[in-house]
């Protein structure tokens, strides 16, 4: 891939040498990371098609007081690139390693840090310009991904493993459709990057804004789970109001995780990720 861009990558990221530069390959795009600039390259037309609404989305996502950063946009493909292409800031900070968070102080620090995120995610939410800036979720969401995971992973599945699934998906098509909060879709470990300050995490930013939307807040709540119940658990200690419900919801989204990795990998080719997902299922 380097030797194919080589000559684009050399014009959008002056000074990096090649050797220096780190490649992540993704289904839609290759992402090339550099000292302060981040490429993404479009692998297929459909990705390419998505860039002009992504790069609106980034611009928006900028402008907010998040107190966090955000990837914004510098330069994208003209007429004349053969290739298309973002160019984005680099965003300071790297992901937790596994199992650094651990023991009552650094998981308050992590779950006040993921609080203050979600909130301002939350309020975000009820601004009429973002509102009009980022598209809801769509109201089929989960019955589509049901309707995936009934029709391909099924049959890769044991008869308990079917009725396991069949429980999850169940309470997952019987979420409430809601777009209270700006929900960032993956607001997980790999996308959220951290800093040390005396010996003590400190969130920087936050990458991988493509699944953007209006929607249930109790999705991100979820995806911040994976740091731990007990930072999910110091974090709904922080949120204001009864947060039953909200806990109900997460459960159920946190319920098909596994699921959800699946039928990614499935699609993916990815037949470690796909074994990883489908344990206990067959």
């Amino acid at each position: 891939m380097l030797g194919a861009h080589g000559e684009l990558l050399g014009r959008l990221l002056p000074g990096d040498a090649p050797t220096e530069l780190t490649v992540c390959e993704g289904q839609f795009h290759y992402v090339v990371i550099g000292s302060e600039r981040v490429v993404r390259l479009a692998r297929t037309d459909a990705a390419a098609a998505r860039l002009p609404s992504r790069v609106a989305v980034l611009r928006v996502l900028s402008g907010l007081d998040l107190g966090v950063r955000v990837p914004e946009p510098l330069a994208v493909a003209g007429p004349d690139d053969v290739v298309p292409y973002v160019v984005l800031t680099r965003v300071p900070g790297a992901p937790l390693v596994e199992g650094t968070v651990s023991g009552p102080e650094v998981a308050e620090v992590v779950a006040r840090q993921c609080h203050a995120l979600l909130s301002r995610l939350f309020a975000a939410g009820g601004d009429q310009a973002i509102r009009e800036s980022i598209p809801p979720a769509p109201a089929d969401r989960w019955r589509q991904f049901a309707d995936g995971v009934r029709a391909e992973l099924y049959p890769l599945m044991h008869a308990s493993g079917r009725t396991r699934a069949e429980r999850e998906l169940t309470a997952l098509e019987a979420l409430p459709q809601l777009s209270s909060a700006v929900v960032h879709g993956d607001l997980g470990g790999a996308n959220l990057l951290w800093d040390n300050v005396d010996g003590l995490p400190a969130l920087r930013g936050v990458v991988d804004w493509d699944d953007v939307c209006l929607g249930d807040p109790a999705e991100d709540f979820a995806a911040v789970g994976a740091y731990g119940p007990e930072v999910l658990r110091r974090v709904l200690a922080h949120t204001d109001g009864p947060t039953g419900d909200l806990v109900a919801r997460i459960a159920a989204i946190q319920g098909t995780f596994a699921l959800q990795q699946a039928l990614a990998a499935y699609r993916d080719g990815d037949d470690e990720e796909l074994a990883d997902g489908l344990t206990g299922y067959r």
